[in-house]
């Protein structure tokens, strides 16, 4: 008996939805591999990153270089000098107070050197042994 016209379109019917759900299938297990679920962890914290350096330029009341410039200052002064050399003064992009050493408003600045008249060599004085000091059993050096 041949079959008939319905049964030989439920049957392609079937034969599409395997396939699909087959293809459904591997799709999900490609997507859920160990592999790939391992590298979107590592990847959390570069895009953080790439997040907040954005918001940063888009919201900072500088220009993009010089924004980027002074969230660069915020690692210290030898990573902002690389890019581009200090001093950097106070409201200026790459001031930072935590890099203003003297607190006079420059930041990263070469301070000139003020060299006082040499001393003349004095004596060795010599060295005290530093005190201990005793509670029971235990002994405590005194710093």
């Amino acid at each position: 008996m041949a079959p008939n016209d319905s049964e030989q379109s439920s049957n392609k019917t079937n034969q599409r939805a395997a396939a699909r759900h087959r293809r459904a299938n591997a799709t999900r297990r490609r997507a859920l591999s160990p592999v790939r679920i391992i590298l979107m962890i590592l990847m959390l914290p570069a895009t953080t990153a790439a997040i907040a350096v954005g918001v940063f330029l888009r919201t900072s009341e500088f220009e993009h270089q010089e924004a980027l410039l002074h969230l660069i200052a915020l690692a210290g002064c030898h990573a902002a000098e690389a890019l581009v050399p200090g001093p950097y003064r106070d409201g200026e992009p790459g001031y930072h107070a935590r890099n203003d050493t003297n607190g006079d408003g420059i930041a990263c600045g070469t301070a000139v050197p003020q060299y006082a008249a040499p001393k003349p060599a004095a004596a060795p004085q010599p060295v005290e042994a530093p005190q201990q000091r005793q509670v029971g059993t235990a002994k405590f050096v005194r710093p």
